[in-house]
């Protein structure tokens, strides 16, 4: 079998980072080499290691050099914890503004077994990742939160036709390769221009999927239909601010944070795998945190580079690595104590890498 080239930055994060991002490269690693899909992988400094060795937690360079590459996993970052001081930033909302990763898309699954709310719950909720309330990402130069006086703080919600439009075009061509029903999420009722123009772009691009069924359902209902019946969703896509609180609320009803992957995604090639949960200090070095949201992440990046460049090798690997993850998910010796097992991050890594390669023995022989 030719072998495809790919090349993937590993930027490990802070404190769990350090164990689950090698996790995640090895999973992919091992998925890679049974389906012939060669990768270059690239270590990079970020985080607080980055900040003690090279005086920035984004050292300078680091964006250029990613620029090159088809994909990074981004780990965990700690930034609540870093030291006040000029490089000491919170390096990921400047990626996403960097590389235009506009679409954050975070999948909801539940597996047997693991404590879920429902069995059958399969959903993604893509959220705009660029603008909204963020006040980190969503002006060009300062904040938009301020605070004029002692006694007042004023927030300010950014709301583009072009992000709405871009970002429910993603979430309208994941519906497609789902089950072709997307559901809208937003508050018209109350933010009438805001979320009316987010509504109205939405409808613009949904005259292009009219294989596509659509629906729209307020925030605060959103809310309580998650946890009612999360089974009658697909996809999902929203706004900013409203697309964290959900997905959270979504990893919830599965098992937690740690079964919350993400992909960011944009117009450009390039996607950066970042699971939705923080960096978790208070279990870093024990090697007890569930892997599973990094490796997902990574894998989701892989299938959707796979895609992007009609890489059969890519796309074969992912699918390889899904069968395993579910595999290793469905023993309790191969999961962590937080998701109803007796095992740690390297026995997950571990049972998922022989999933793979027995998947692979099997289809070979």
């Amino acid at each position: 079998m030719t072998a495809t080239h790919l090349t993937i930055g590993i930027l490990e994060g802070d404190d769990i980072g350090h164990e689950i991002v090698p996790a995640a490269v090895e999973v992919i690693r091992a998925a890679a080499e049974q389906t012939g899909l060669a990768i270059d992988w690239r270590p990079m400094p970020i985080g607080r290691r980055a900040l003690d060795q090279h005086g920035s937690t984004l050292p300078e360079g680091t964006l250029e050099t990613l620029s090159t590459f088809d994909g990074f996993i981004l780990g965990p970052i700690g930034h609540q914890a870093y030291p006040k001081g000029a490089g000491a930033i919170n390096p990921h909302p400047i990626m996403r503004k960097h590389f235009n990763l506009f679409a954050n898309v975070r999948p909801t699954k539940s597996f047997p077994g693991l404590g879920a709310l429902r069995d059958d719950i399969d959903l993604v909720i893509v959220r705009e990742n660029n603008e909204g309330f963020q006040p980190d990402r969503n002006v060009v130069a300062g904040s938009g939160e301020f605070r004029p006086t002692e006694d007042t703080t004023i927030s300010v919600r950014v709301i583009t036709r072009q992000g709405s439009s871009r970002v429910a075009r993603a979430a309208f061509e994941i519906a497609r390769q789902r089950r072709k029903k997307l559901t809208l999420v937003h508050k018209n009722t109350v933010f009438k221009l805001g979320c009316g123009m987010f509504v109205e772009e939405c409808y613009k691009v949904a005259k292009e999927f009219p294989d596509v069924a659509v629906d729209e359902v307020i925030v605060d209902t959103m809310a309580m239909r998650l946890v009612r019946d999360p089974q009658t969703f697909d996809t999902v896509v929203t706004t900013n601010m409203f697309g964290d609180i959900l997905t959270d609320e979504a990893a919830g009803l599965v098992g937690g944070l740690g079964m919350a992957p993400g992909l960011c995604i944009g117009e450009g090639a390039l996607a950066m795998a970042q699971a939705t949960h923080g960096s978790a200090p208070d279990i870093a070095g024990k090697g007890i945190a569930n892997p599973f949201a990094m490796i997902e992440s990574a894998r989701m990046m892989i299938e959707w580079l796979g895609h992007n460049r009609s890489i059969a090798q890519a796309v074969e690997a992912a699918a390889l690595a899904e069968r395993a993850i579910a595999t290793a998910l469905a023993e309790p010796s191969t999961r962590t104590g937080d998701i109803r097992g007796t095992g740690n991050t390297a026995d997950m890594t571990r049972g998922i890498v022989d999933a793979i390669r027995s998947d692979a023995s099997a289809r070979a022989a």
